[in-house]
Parts: C-alpha cells; structure tokens; sequence
C-alpha cells in the first residue's frame, strides 16, 4: 500500500493507474476506522481496479466549540488495518496541504436547502466544510466511484446533490450502516461512550426500528411518532437534537401521500453526538389509500 501526503504524489499516482486504463474507487474518511469503514473499502474492491482511501480530520466541518482537537486519530493504526485488507493508496494530507491559507479563508462549496434542516440546524457551517472538502478530493482523487455510509443520510444526500450540481463524472455509492450486535451503528464518535453508555446507546436505534415500524402499520401522525420518541430518549438520559420523518429523495419533511420515506435522529449521549436513521418504503396500496380518504 503506497501511502502519500503531498498533493502531486497523489496525483501522479493517479495518473500512472489512469494511463494504464485503470479504474479508481475513493473512500473518504476521517481515520479512527472501524468496520464501518474496512466494509466500504472491500465495496470499493468490487467497483473498481484501484482503491483509495484519505485519513483527514477537517477542520472546516468543525464549529467552534466542537471536538476537532479531541477528536480520535490513530494513523499508525489505521494504517495497518488498511493495509491489512488491500488498499491500493493512503492518501493522508496535512491541514497545510489542503488549506494553505487556512479553513476558515479557504474558498468553499455550499449545498443550498439540503443542508440546512436537521444536522445543519444545529451544526452551522457543518455542511459547508463537508461539501468543501470533498469536492476538493474528488477534484485531487479523480474517482470513477466513491462511496459513503448510510449512517449520514444528509451528508449522503448533500454529496449526491453537489456531484448533480457542478456535474461532477463521479458515481456516489452508498453502503449500508454497519452495527454493533447491539444495533448501535458504528462510529468513531463512539469511542467517547463508556462501557454502560454503549449498552444504552442501542436505544437509539430501536427508537428508529419502532417509528418505522408504527408508519408501516399505518400510522400516519409522523408529529406525535417524533414527539413520542424523543420522550423516549429523554427517559433514558439522551438528549436529543431532532427525531424526524422525512422524504428520503430530498428530505423534505415528510407528507401524508409519501412513501420513500427515513427516520433521521441525532441525539447526545454523555459527550458522544450520536446520529442514525431507518429507511422505509411503503406499499403503493397504502398510499393511494391515504390519497383517498
């Protein structure tokens, strides 16, 4: 596994493959891997002939107050795990190679109405340092596919509307949410929870499991499903930002005639911000039922 860090290694790298008719999958991820993320890499093995991997904590995803410093980073380790399982390349670039003037005087992206409900309510610039960051891979890595987990349905969402946008020659491949036997999805961010809060961190996803679960069976007051859970949350020491049904083409909040629906929760849980969701499809049969009455 070549590992890299100035910008033009990579992009000769990049090149060589390309010049040889090789395609090129890109997994961007902010180190601390887990599972989660080894699974996108052995996705990313069957979609194209080379796989690249980025390690780098961005600062500009980071508003004031948040963890960027504390933030979990174990490079050797990562390393090692990537290595283990056949990446092609590590790219891992310094805040100085990707920001030469600084995050916060860097030229950005920003994806209009997407961002702005949900997570982007209660993480301002969140998004914008998402989109920037990686439109500004994609334009160094030039991947044929790149791929990214469930587990962020509106950093998911976000990233599909920016490659529509600019017209970007990318395919996003999205991958399902890898859990703990527990339920609990897979995170770097669940590195902060203690050994009882892991236990009790699955309650988040069973709250997810059981709206869905009420929709599918007919329920179709998504206001009082969201109020019910959060209630939940709240009596087992959650606190929680939102608990939302939505669209899942555009994240619109969610109406009575829909049927691609996704429960979106994000909720902290002693200093962990934990965030999930549960996709849905309803039967055509009840939809038009509902249009009728």
């Amino acid at each position: 596994m070549l590992i890299i860090e100035p910008i033009a290694a990579l992009r000769q790298t990049v090149r060589e493959w390309r010049s040889k008719g090789l395609s090129v999958a890109f997994v961007p991820t902010m180190g601390n891997l887990h599972a989660g993320h080894l699974h996108l890499v052995h996705e990313a093995k069957q979609l194209a002939d080379r796989v690249v991997v980025s390690v780098f904590v961005n600062p500009a995803q980071f508003s004031p107050g948040e963890d960027f410093d504390a933030y979990p980073r174990t490079p050797d380790e990562d390393a090692e795990k990537l290595s283990g399982i056949g990446t092609d390349l590590l790219f891992t670039p310094s805040v100085a190679e990707l920001y030469p003037a600084g995050s916060r005087a860097a030229t950005f992206v920003e994806v209009p109405d997407v961002s702005d409900a949900l997570c982007g309510r209660f993480r301002p610039g969140h998004f914008r340092g998402v989109s920037t960051i990686v439109c500004k891979l994609f334009n160094l890595v030039q991947p044929d596919v790149a791929l990214f987990g469930e587990k962020d349905y509106q950093q998911l969402m976000v990233i599909r509307r920016m490659v529509a946008d600019l017209d970007f020659p990318v395919r996003v491949h999205s991958v399902a949410t890898v859990r703990e036997p527990s339920g609990l999805a897979m995170s770097s961010r669940n590195a902060y929870l203690t050994t009882e809060q892991k236990e009790q961190a699955a309650t988040l996803y069973r709250c997810l499991c059981r709206a869905a679960e009420a929709i599918c069976h007919g329920e179709k007051d998504f206001q009082r499903i969201e109020r019910q859970q959060i209630e939940t949350l709240q009596a087992a020491g959650f606190r929680p930002d939102y608990f939302s049904v939505r669209r899942q083409s555009d994240l619109a909040a969610a109406g009575q005639t829909d049927s691609h629906l996704v429960v979106l929760a994000a909720a902290w849980l002693g200093k962990a911000r934990l965030i999930d969701n549960v996709q849905l499809t309803l039967p055509l049969s009840r939809v038009s039922k509902t249009e009728t009455r």
